[in-house]
């Protein structure tokens, strides 16, 4: 039950995701409707069984204020999908400014990347190009649906259509 259920705001717009129980409670309470649910899963009680939702709209609209992702060690991280965006390891896991702090380089979406241990202690207080370190990706400021994307299973076509992705 490990399983995570997109909200939907009253439009059909993306708003969160959250855990089945949070999703289920949120329908039984009439707060929301399922609008899909998973494939062959169920949640049990003594007398009643209830499909499991994949994806909930809620009854009310929310007026959601944006202040955008959280800038956080762990979402960085995600960001960069676990991996050092130098070398592409997925070991040993830390943190690196483009430019470095002792340098005049802020803490901020678009100096920040994902770097392993080696590349990071190799590159020491210079700027990737003076390192000779190359980018595998540009850091970038995340959206809200790039976020919601990550937690997308592959196997659940019934996010793509509301994230407006390809299917």
């Amino acid at each position: 039950m490990k399983d995570k259920v997109l909200i939907l705001n009253q439009d059909f717009s993306a708003i969160a995701v959250c855990s089945v129980q949070r999703a289920f409670l949120l329908v039984y309470l009439d707060k929301a409707e399922m609008v899909s649910k998973s494939d062959g899963e169920f949640l049990h009680t003594v007398s009643t069984v209830y499909p499991v939702p994949s994806v909930i709209r809620l009854q009310r609209y929310v007026r959601v204020p944006y202040y955008g992702i959280a800038l956080s060690r762990h979402n960085v991280m995600r960001r960069d999908n676990y991996s050092c965006q130098y070398c592409g390891s997925v070991k040993h896991l830390t943190l690196d400014h483009l430019l470095p702090r002792c340098r005049g380089g802020e803490t901020k979406w678009q100096n920040l990347v994902t770097a392993c241990f080696r590349c990071n202690a190799r590159k020491g207080d210079r700027t990737p190009e003076e390192a000779g370190l190359k980018l595998l990706r540009k850091p970038t400021r995340p959206s809200l649906q790039s976020f919601l994307q990550l937690h997308l299973n592959p196997s659940n076509k019934d996010w793509r259509v509301y994230l407006d992705m390809e299917n």
